[in-house]
């Protein structure tokens, strides 16, 4: 029985609690953040002040944005603007194009400040969409010119998770830590007249496929001394023709062995041998999975492995010709464990609220069946119990509301 009344699917999955079990950090920045001037960038302190004002949507919505960013660039010798250019002007990008632009969204993330105020602008987007659990991912980066260690750089994470004042955020799970958060957000202040929304926000520490094994084993110990400030697992992430699967195995061991959950993006180029490879370390959960063959699709099925789909990206990076031919609708028939997700919003200008619109008028998902696609992600997050428990009960409040 569809439910919802006579609100329109468009508001229905804007309205609807939802969960993002795969977002990349850099991927989700907005587009009026790439925009000049330079004001927090002590290596373009030279650049021009240029201000989109009139011409700010169309600057945005055209893709016009990245253009400046990576033409300002360009002009002082830290990128080659001609790589770029065309890339960023281009609705459907490869996977190749897409990371020449990750390459561009990482030269944002080189301070510390930058990288406080993407997060929290990024938590604020996702809360708007009504996401009320979000697991965000990000490489802890070091740059030694800017006095940036990958543990300073998690705390400039932490405290733009800490700076979102628009809605209540639940981000330190227990214990204690170096990293001061007595000024942590309020979650729904006893006492206050108002209840505000609230979202629960976990962290994944992403292994790029360009490290070394010494750095991805530093950043499984990072994520071990950072648990209780709500980093909950680790990520295998990065342009999927570099790097070899033995480099990052260790550090995925080590990772089983400490007790943390993973992560891997699978399957994103048909590369058979380290798909088996991954699905032999029984990996909590794999992402976009775009390259699997049948047999490789049986595994996952026969060890119950969640998957995060992605259809937008999916779609504009080429991995199918049709969004009818995505492996989505098998997977749901056969009911297996999936979560809806976004991978990168700003990359490919969606929301989490758009990915379930795209569901549903695509494989004729009604909003009955919708809303159970979306409380069904809460076994898939890395969450505790208690977590668990909290997200239930915010969709069984829900029901009320959008099922009749």
């Amino acid at each position: 029985m569809e439910g919802g009344g006579d609100m329109g699917l468009v508001e229905w999955c804007r309205e609807l609690p939802k969960i993002e079990l795969h977002a990349h950090l850099n991927g989700s920045v907005r587009d009026s953040t790439l925009l000049p001037p330079w004001d927090i960038r002590n290596d373009l302190e030279n650049s021009s002040c240029i201000t989109f004002r009139s011409t700010l949507k169309q600057i945005i919505s055209t893709g016009l944005a990245m253009r400046e960013l990576a033409k300002d660039l360009g002009e002082k010798g830290v990128i080659a603007f001609a790589d770029v250019a065309h890339v960023i002007m281009k609705n459907g990008r490869s996977l190749p194009e897409c990371f020449k632009l990750f390459d561009l969204y990482h030269l944002l993330t080189t301070d510390h400040q930058t990288v406080t105020r993407i997060t929290k602008e990024v938590i604020e987007d996702f809360a708007a969409e009504n996401v009320v659990y979000l697991e965000l991912r990000t490489t802890p980066k070091k740059n030694e010119a800017k006095g940036m260690t990958k543990c300073s750089y998690m705390k400039a994470v932490i405290d733009g998770i800490r700076a979102v004042d628009t809605v209540d955020v639940d981000f330190v799970t227990s214990g204690t830590s170096n990293v001061n958060c007595s000024e942590a957000t309020p979650l729904n202040c006893i006492g206050s007249p108002i209840k505000r929304k609230k979202i629960y926000v976990r962290l994944l520490l992403s292994i790029d496929r360009r490290e070394t094994t010494a750095a991805a084993l530093e950043t499984v110990n990072l994520a071990m001394d950072l648990k209780n400030f709500g980093v909950v697992g680790i990520d295998l992430s990065g342009n999927p023709v570099i790097g070899e699967w033995q480099t990052f195995l260790p550090a995925l061991k080590h990772a089983k062995e400490l007790g943390l959950p993973i992560t891997l993006h699978c399957g994103e180029v048909p590369n058979h041998k380290e798909i088996q490879a991954m699905l032999d370390i029984c990996p909590q959960r794999i992402g976009h999975a775009c390259f699997l063959v049948e047999e490789e699709w049986k595994r996952v099925k026969f060890l119950k492995i969640p998957v995060e789909i992605c259809l937008t990206s999916n779609i504009r990076t080429g991995r199918f010709s049709s969004i009818y031919d995505h492996f989505f609708a098998d997977l749901y028939k056969a009911k297996h464990q999936v979560a809806l997700c976004t991978d990168d919003s700003g990359l490919f200008s969606t929301t989490l609220s758009n990915e379930f619109y795209l569901a549903a008028s695509t494989f004729g998902l009604n909003k009955d069946e919708m809303f159970l696609l979306a409380r069904s992600a809460i076994q898939s997050t890395f969450a505790d119990d208690e977590v668990k428990h909290e997200l239930t009960k915010i969709y069984d409040d829900a029901a009320n509301r959008l099922i009749i």
